[in-house]
């Protein structure tokens, strides 16, 4: 499956709830991108879900749509590796051990932790807050040269290359120092609702996020619905123009053309036009991949194969890995009989 010519890139994604717009145009379309240019690890992040309470049917029966739709928007599973996260025991041991090689100071300033905890009240749970070292663990096991990531991320990728880093000096090189890649277009999709805050599957209100298995008149519909402004100029401009701003990255995304393109499409159009105009383009780029997820997503069969021949490959590739780091730290390791 792997070119050893190629580097690694490694990225995950959770199965809590259905793909919006900002998760393909943010992540998996690049994600389709790389695997032509990369050796390409990528995991459905089951145990990262757990932070807070899941259905457990429900998660099951989303974690075999995410496979789905992984699988209908491009990723090939004959050239990248898709696996779910909790079938490869390896995540949660080296976890462990990098936990023992992370300071309390480092985990609490995680913006991430400080905005999600304040929404659980007085019983914050400890996975909220050590999940950025499972996701180092997920990063480093798999010694990743490169990891996709938004602007939410930076932080927890900077913090596994500074626990890879610290082990190697304490240890011996054990871990590859990852680099971060960063997309040129999609990087932060934002609400249609707010466009200050990033668009997600959560929000309350409905009309602020598109899915990827909503149909053609509830998009354009949400479209309809977008925040704009009282100016009538259609510009690329994020600090006076963010609802425009966000309908034209959305756009560009969705024809794969430059926000310049993007521009040039609605010279002189009305919003009304410009609106219509992006939720039709949005709406005929996901047609292809709903009509892939609907086949596939009935063939429980050969999404089950996936799961339990790529898991393999995955644990055989991650235990090379934590039995190195078990044998630096000093753990007594069982000989062959």
């Amino acid at each position: 499956m792997f070119d050893k010519d190629k580097k690694i890139i490694y990225s995950g994604i959770q199965p809590s709830g259905e793909f919006t717009i900002g998760n393909y145009f943010g992540a998996i379309k690049n994600w389709v991108a790389l695997q032509h240019e990369y050796n390409c690890i990528y995991n459905l992040a089951d145990l990262h879900t757990i932070t807070v309470p899941q259905e457990p049917a429900a998660l099951r029966r989303r974690t075999v749509e995410c496979m789905a739709m992984l699988i209908a928007s491009g990723i090939n599973p004959e050239n990248s590796l898709i696996f779910l996260q909790s079938h490869v025991a390896a995540h949660s041991q080296l976890c462990w051990l990098l936990n023992c090689f992370t300071y309390m100071g480092e985990l609490s300033r995680m913006t991430q932790f400080k905005d999600k905890s304040s929404r659980q009240g007085a019983n914050i749970r400890v996975g909220l807050y050590d999940y950025p070292v499972l996701m180092a663990a997920d990063i480093l096991l798999y010694q990743s040269d490169i990891v996709p990531v938004g602007d939410d991320q930076r932080q927890h990728l900077e913090l596994a290359r500074d626990i890879a880093i610290r082990f190697n000096a304490q240890y011996s090189p054990t871990f590859k120092v990852p680099e971060g890649y960063f997309g040129e277009k999609g990087a932060r999709i934002m609400s249609l609702a707010d466009p200050n805050k990033k668009m997600s599957k959560s929000d309350e209100n409905k009309n602020a996020f598109i899915l990827m298995k909503d149909n053609k008149d509830v998009i354009i519909s949400k479209f309809k619905k977008a925040v704009t402004d009282c100016d009538s100029e259609i510009r690329y401009d994020i600090k006076q123009k963010p609802g425009i701003s966000n309908l034209l990255e959305i756009y560009s995304c969705s024809r794969s053309i430059s926000i310049k393109e993007a521009e040039a499409d609605f010279c002189g159009k009305s919003y009304a036009q410009f609106k219509l105009a992006v939720g039709e383009s949005v709406a005929d780029a996901l047609a292809p991949i709903q009509s892939e997820f609907e086949r596939l997503v009935k063939e429980k069969s050969y999404i089950n194969s996936i799961f339990c021949s790529h898991a393999q490959t995955a644990s055989n590739i991650a235990a090379r890995t934590l039995s190195k780091t078990m044998r630096k730290i000093g753990f007594y390791q069982l000989e062959k009989q």
